[in-house]
Formats: C-alpha cells, structure tokens, sequence
C-alpha cells in the first residue's frame, strides 16, 4: 500500500494508447474485416486495464490526498489529468456500437468530468501560481485534445450543440497552445528527458478534430483536409527527432507515444474511406503497424518496469 502514494496520473496514458490501438483496428477493419475481431479483444483488455487503474488511483485519493493535490499542483503533471476522462470518453467511443445506452451514460459522465477538468487546468494555468517556459510542454495539449473527441461519439449520438461546444473550445485552445510550444521548442532549453515523448503530441489535436469535424458535418471539406494534413506535417517531424528518443530512459510518459499514432491512423482511415483514396489506406495501415509495434513494445517495458520497481518511486 505504501507504493500506492506514488502511483501516478499519467497510467491514465496506458488506457489511453490501449483504447487509441482498439479504435485504430476498428477504423481498419471495413478494409481488413478480421481486424474487427482484434480490436474487440484490444478494447475489452483496454477496459480492464482503465478499470484497475481507476480504481488505484481512487484509493490514492483516498488514503494519499497530499499526494494527488501535489500532483495536481506540479506545473508539469497538472496537465495529465484530463487523461482521466478521455480515457473514458474513448471507452465510450469503442463501446457505442456494442452497448449504445451504456456508451452514452460513460459519454455524458465523460463530458461533465472533461468540462470541469478542463476549466479547473486552465484556470491553474492563468491563476497567480509561478509558471515558467521550462514548464511548457506539448502535454499541454491534453486538455484540447480531450475536448475535440467529444464530438467523435457525440455527433454520433445526437448531441451536436454539445460537441460543437466542446468542439470549438478544443480548437481555440489547441490555437493558443501551439504557439506557445512551438516557441518554447525554437527559442528555450530542450524538454526535460522524462517528457520529451510528449512531442508527439504534436500529431493528436489536428488528427482528431479531423475525425470530430467530419463527424459533425458529415463529409470531407477543405477544412477537413487542412486538419488531417497538419497531422501529417506534425508526424514528418517526429522521424527528425528519433535518435535522442532512442537515448532516453524509460518513464511512464513513454505512453504518450501511442495515442496520437492510433488518432493519426483512424484519421487516415476515415479519410480513405469517404473518399476512397489509396493513398491514405496505405497511410493508415503503415502508421497502424507502427501502433502496434509501439504498444507491444511499451506493454513490455511497463511491466518490465513494475517488475523491478522503477515505476511506482518517488519523483
């Protein structure tokens, strides 16, 4: 129980890239039907996984509340709390078409959680606590990226003043932060190794919007293009930047790696099928084969990490 202290809000990341492999499977399974199969069994572990670690961080806010607030506190942790409620609203998304009321009661408690969390982070950001620049990191974008998957299940379910609602502040959020990252990233001191995965982030905010806008409107407009595009820029960038990942120890933070690939590939896949391009299937399969690869590797690590008790250590 004493290790329970130090069990972080970032192993919201794990369901995260866990539900992001499974919504990726589902997206290429009208090209590869056997594929649907798959991404059944990646979700259902996916919701196992999100349950345990739910119910480990409840008992920490339990029984260590001190160490939740200091998380919640730490200028660069704050921002890994809205992993809480998109991992559910991912949940959601995946479980629509197996139970659609309980989809949408997860989707509804989902929103509520996203909505108040992403005030409550913003808020702690313009508050008159002491940031700095060495502070700011593409995890910033989390609370934006969690706002623009609202509308993927939302539009689906017939909620569209909610999901443009959420759409929209997503999108202005997304605008704002970017230019601050990319400043700190040009003109600042490298990110700190522990969080440097977190630049792939980069690719997460254009990727979804493109799947929550065309879900909105309900086809593919230049707007649309621009979006899926700047994912692809985004993820060009990412190669450039491999050989200092390839030197880093391992951390949690790691799992950040996975979902913007797993958004990037759905987004590839929605896009060749409604407008039937090959380009972008090819697309779609090459960065799902990169997912898995990634995930498998990251499953890996992670337990190989619990088992020797570099994980659950004081920061």
């Amino acid at each position: 129980m004493h290790r329970l202290e130090y069990f972080p809000v970032t192993f919201f990341a794990v369901v995260m890239g866990l539900m992001g492999l499974a919504l990726a499977l589902h997206g290429a399974a009208p090209f590869s039907p056997w594929l649907e199969d798959l991404s059944q069994v990646v979700f259902w572990i996916a919701l196992g996984v999100f349950a345990v670690i739910a119910a480990l961080f409840a008992s920490k806010l339990a029984t260590h509340f001190t160490a939740v607030r200091a998380e919640w506190n730490h200028p660069l942790k704050l921002a890994f709390f809205p992993t809480i409620t998109i991992s559910l609203l991912l949940a959601s998304t995946a479980l629509l078409n197996l139970a659609p009321h309980v989809a949408e009661g997860m989707w509804l408690v989902g929103v509520f959680g996203q909505g108040v969390l992403s005030i409550a982070v913003v808020s702690g950001w313009i508050s008159h606590r002491s940031f700095e620049v060495g502070h700011l990191t593409p995890a910033w974008f989390l609370p934006a990226v969690g706002n623009v998957i609202v509308p993927v299940a939302g539009a689906r379910m017939g909620y569209l003043e909610t999901s443009w609602l959420f759409f929209a502040g997503g999108m202005m959020l997304w605008a704002v932060l970017l230019t601050m990252v990319m400043n700190r990233l040009v003109f600042h001191d490298p990110i700190p190794a522990r969080l440097f995965p977190t630049i792939v982030i980069l690719i997460a905010p254009p990727s979804v919007a493109f799947v929550s806008y065309v879900g909105l409107v309900g086809h593919v407009d230049g707007f649309a293009r621009a979006l899926i595009y700047m994912g692809y820029i985004f993820a060009a960038l990412v190669p450039t930047q491999m050989t200092r990942l390839a030197r880093l120890p391992f951390a949690l933070s790691w799992w950040v790696l996975s979902f913007p690939l797993a958004a990037l590939a759905v987004a590839s896949f929605l896009f060749a099928r409604l407008e039937g391009t090959l380009v972008h299937q090819t697309v779609g399969f090459f960065v799902l084969l990169l997912l898995v690869l990634v995930v498998a590797g990251l499953v890996v690590r992670t337990i190989l990490g619990l088992l020797r008790g570099e994980i659950l250590q004081p920061e």
